[in-house]
């Protein structure tokens, strides 16, 4: 929000200087952002030219006398074509800087004259595009004078950055409040006088819309006739472009002066151009509308336009039309005020991609009983500016105002700030900020929310108000209790699981990504998604309309984009939310990730040994095991079933388990469609690790690590092959072994696999490693005997495997 410093003043009778008010607006909450105290336009001065004689070897060049008022002359070369004896004009000397150029004046020679500074046009000094000529100003200006002073140019542009509650600051009478409140001066009149009018105004304004769902909660609407339209005032052209608005003529400037005077956005028809009555209505699918901006918009059915006869004449709350718009030609104009759904205004801008100064104030929330008094201030300045008769303002729609009220205890404040505030100053400084309380003195104030405020909801929000027009400055730092020692963790289980889990990925040669929470409706039903309750309501866009029910496809975009620059063999990953549903219940804590290309654990690219394998199911597999052993699972005990979620390829995943019921992740390469739905190829695998899902681990009644037990006994190693069905997993036969002898057996490792004719049809032998580790003596033949004796007894059991011949 930028305004200049007289506009602030126009609205606030105070004797501070500009650091001060600089400082205070800071103070309450209204960050300044920068100044410009327009220093680049003290420099110049006016000065008359005392003759012009023709350049002895130019012929479109100048040579100028020129006096600045001081008696000293100065030669200038000059090429404007206005360049004269006897004008009045703006000298800039050697060392002066000139903006619209980006360059400092020095002396210097133009075709072997010198030139002492350069006389300057509207253009040079960005006051408009003009460069036809230099600036000729009156025969009355002062020579001698500073330029900037003599046109009123010389006055401090503030800026500031407001947060998106602060509706009721983007006006400039807004933040003079706020300055009046903070002791800084007195709010000049608040009053908007009505000005009478003559007779109805004949246009009609009919609300098509649902009574339930209302997106215009009130819209006003005067005629004036007989307007002389042309240029607006040099004062209000001087604020609009200090605050970069592009002048354009009195009744289009108009508005725009009480869009930032007042921050109540306004817009002027064309009475001459409106045909039949307005109507306030949902847009047709596929109506078009050439806007002010001379671009087209095609509009849909949930967008909400103000038509006539002739069809859309401008998209409401955020930009008129072409057709209707006011000219030089306009002698009748309609003054519209409205009041906009904020929500509504917020989607169509976001989908139209129309950002204007009227959606900025609407999508935030304006002040509901500004929009009568809205249409009068407009109606004044039009009445002084361009002359006319006004008829009265017809008003359809509207409902009054009615104020929140709030409960407010003044303990509140000493509770969540520290500070004590006497219940009067508290009362005294939320009625300077224009709130009305009652019980001035008491414990408990009834407050009643001005309607400019539509954030303050609750009393958290009082007791800000009341904090930063008290002085965040005067909370007094406080050092923390010392507690001694910490005997909990601070951080949650799940916490600690994220930290690890991100940590472990990281080790094994992952990027870290950040991905959106947002995927396109297409993308959320391939991975399992599109219910109904997570779509948003305002997406930010079109290929953002669903909460992700998985992080897979984040992370496969984010490689896509990769592989288009040329970066294919890369691993990622991210410990992030997904949603299953709308309930708090139904969000999940996932570590996922994915590798493509060559970019395994070893490595990724060619070598002059052998170039890196592509990434496989197993790659995968191998990265979710790793996470969920660091998050402190039991991996000894989890289950692999093959076969996963519809998006990985059916042949090569898996889903991991513990029990019947509980399932910990998936993990896979991609099934093709997948891959052809989000337009990616390659060599791809991913894995999601449900972090939330992992039993919470027992509480050890000691946090005493127990005692190494590591045995002086040497461990043995002993190889078995087994004749199974080619149905039969590895795994299978691997758990099966173990639960032969459980305090015997340290270790199992299949190390072959084979099928072939001497093994039967339909059959493989899987080999494996056995390591046999004694802990109280050494073994005997006799245990080996019985120890492979109870393997192969286990293995024919649960597998229907035989020892192979």
């Amino acid at each position: 929000m930028k305004f200049t410093l007289s506009w602030l003043k126009e609205h606030l009778e105070t004797d501070a200087s500009l650091e001060e008010i600089l400082e205070k607006l800071t103070d309450i909450g209204l960050e300044v952002d920068g100044v410009d105290d327009r220093e680049a336009f003290k420099t110049f001065k006016i000065a008359k030219v005392l003759t012009a004689v023709q350049h002895p070897d130019a012929d479109k060049l100048r040579v100028l006398s020129v006096d600045a008022g001081d008696g000293k002359p100065l030669q200038i070369v000059c090429g404007a074509p206005n360049a004269r004896a006897g004008m009045i004009g703006v000298l800039g000397c050697p060392g002066d800087y000139v903006p619209g150029l980006d360059m400092t004046l020095s002396v210097g020679k133009i075709r072997g004259v010198e030139s002492f500074g350069m006389m300057c046009s509207e253009r040079e000094l960005e006051l408009s595009d003009e460069h036809n000529g230099i600036i000729d100003l009156p025969a009355n200006a002062p020579v001698g004078m500073s330029f900037a002073t003599y046109m009123g140019i010389d006055d401090p542009v503030i800026e500031i950055g407001l947060t998106p509650n602060r509706a009721d600051c983007t006006g400039v009478h807004g933040i003079a409040r706020d300055l009046a409140a903070a002791g800084l001066g007195r709010l000049k009149g608040d009053v908007i006088a009505p000005v009478k009018g003559a007779g109805a105004t004949p246009v009609k304004i009919i609300l098509d819309q649902d009574a339930d769902k209302p997106f215009c909660n009130g819209f006003s609407l005067r005629l004036v006739k007989g307007v002389k339209n042309g240029p607006s005032p040099q004062w209000m052209q001087q604020r609009l472009k200090a605050i970069g608005l592009r002048p354009i003529n009195a009744l289009v400037d108009i508005t725009n002066y009480v869009t930032f005077d007042y921050g109540r956005p306004l817009h002027v028809f064309d009475a001459a151009k409106v045909k039949g009555n307005l109507t306030v209505r949902s847009a047709r699918e596929g109506e078009t509308i050439l806007a002010l901006d001379q671009r087209e918009y095609k509009l849909s059915a949930h967008h909400y336009v103000i038509a006539d006869e002739n069809g859309v004449e401008s998209i409401a709350g955020i930009m008129g039309g072409e057709h209707s718009g006011c000219d030089e030609n306009t002698t009748d104009v309609l003054i519209e005020s409205a009041l906009w759904d904020a929500r509504m205004i917020a989607r169509t801008g976001r989908e139209l991609g129309i950002i204007t100064d009227a959606r900025y104030r609407f999508e935030r929330g304006v002040d509901p009983q500004m929009m009568e008094p809205g249409a009068e201030l407009a109606t004044r300045l039009v009445l002084d500016l361009c002359g006319g008769e006004p008829a009265e303002v017809t008003t359809v729609g509207y409902m009054p105002y009615k104020p929140r009220i709030i409960e407010f205890p003044v303990t509140e404040i000493k509770r969540l700030t520290g500070i004590d505030v006497a219940s009067q100053q508290a009362a005294d400084i939320l009625t300077r900020l224009g709130f009305t309380v009652e019980g001035a003195g008491r414990d408990v104030l009834q407050v009643k929310v001005p309607s400019w405020r539509g954030d303050v909801e609750g009393k958290a929000d009082l007791v800000e108000e009341v904090m930063r027009i008290y002085g965040i400055n005067r909370i007094e730092p406080q050092p923390l209790p010392h507690m001694g020692s910490v005997n909990s963790k601070i951080l949650t289980t799940l916490q600690i699981r994220s930290r690890l889990a991100k940590r472990i990925l990281a080790t094994r040669g992952m990027m870290e990504a950040v991905t959106y929470s947002f995927i396109s409706e297409a993308q959320a039903k391939a991975f399992g998604g599109g219910k109904p309750e997570l779509k948003l309501a305002n997406p930010i866009a079109a290929d953002m309309s669903d909460m992700r029910p998985s992080l897979l496809p984040g992370l496969l975009s984010a490689a896509k984009r990769n592989a288009d620059r040329g970066f294919a063999d890369l691993a990622l990953f991210e410990v992030s939310g997904t949603y299953e549903g709308d309930k708090p219940q139904e969000q999940r804590r996932v570590a996922g990730g994915i590798r493509r290309g060559t970019a395994g654990v070893e490595g990724a690219g060619r070598f002059w040994s052998g170039n890196a394998e592509a990434v496989d199911v197993f790659d995968a597999k191998a990265d979710a095991l790793a996470v969920l052993e660091a998050c402190g699972a039991p991996v000894d005990r989890i289950q692999i079933e093959a076969g996963g979620p519809s998006w990985y390829h059916p042949g090569r995943s898996g889903t991991l388990k513990l029990g019947p019921k509980v399932v910990l992740g998936h993990f896979g390469e991609f099934h093709p469609d997948v891959l052809d739905l989000m337009d990616i190829s390659g060599a791809l695998c991913g894995f999601e690790v449900f972090i939330d899902a992992i039993p919470e681990p027992k509480q050890k009644s000691s946090c005493t690590k127990p005692a190494l037990v590591l045995s002086q006994f040497q461990a043995v190693k002993r190889d078995f092959a087994f004749v199974v069905d080619l149905s039969v997993e590895a795994a299978a036969i691997v758990r099966a072994v173990n639960a032969a002898e459980k305090k015997l057996i340290s270790g199992v490792q299949v190390f072959d696999i084979f099928t072939g004719a001497s093994v039967g049809e339909g059959k493989k032998s899987v080999a494996v490693e056995v390591v046999l580790q004694p802990l109280d003596r050494t073994l005997t033949e006799e245990d080996l005997e019985t120890a492979a004796k109870r393997i192969i007894e286990s293995v024919a059991k649960q597998t229907g495997g035989v020892l192979r011949g």
